[in-house]
């Protein structure tokens, strides 16, 4: 009897597990080269302020649109809104789509971040390489390597501004758009 209540037992656990859930792993955000931080941050502050902007790069470089969502304020406003991009959370994401289709491997590295205050500054640092389609233009596998450097004001916990300057001309040299 002992055996048979052993047995049900072990069939009970095994069938809760095998039917639990799968619990999603934290996506492993990118962390800075360089931090430089001002003196009077506490680190409480420092926490908030970099978690939202690692989240920030790591959304860029995986695509995940859950890492944008969970690093942009609802009321998100690009301060360098390129023509053509919609204002708030929106446009990220469909930059995000229209930029890894183009490089389907990007990787965004921070290669230095400041933190003062209210502010974040990252320069960043983007890779991969040029396989898919970009503004009618096919890839054929050009290497991809430029800058941009992202100014955020946090608040809450979440990238509420961002101004912005990417080095376009660069990248539109390296995949064959304009003559270097």
């Amino acid at each position: 009897m002992r055996s048979l209540i052993t047995g049900l037992l072990a069939v009970a656990i095994t069938a809760t597990v095998l039917t639990r859930p799968a619990v999603a792993a934290e996506p492993v955000l990118i962390t800075s080269k360089v931090l430089i931080t001002d003196p009077g941050t506490t680190p409480e502050q420092l926490q908030a302020q970099t978690l939202a902007a690692r989240r920030y790069a790591t959304f860029w470089s995986s695509g995940d649109p859950a890492l944008a969502r969970e690093a942009l304020a609802p009321d998100f406003m690009d301060r360098a809104l390129p023509p053509g991009r919609a204002q708030g959370i929106a446009g990220p994401l469909a930059a995000s789509i229209a930029f890894h289709s183009a490089v389907p491997d990007l990787n965004c590295e921070v290669q230095q971040m400041i933190v003062s205050g209210d502010r974040v500054v990252s320069h960043l640092r983007f890779t991969g390489h040029f396989t898919g389609t970009f503004n009618g233009v096919k890839g054929q596998g050009q290497a991809v390597n430029f800058i941009a450097t992202d100014i955020y004001r946090i608040a809450d916990g979440r990238i509420a501004e961002n101004w912005h300057l990417e080095d376009n001309l660069t990248f539109l040299q390296q995949i064959g758009v304009f003559a270097r």
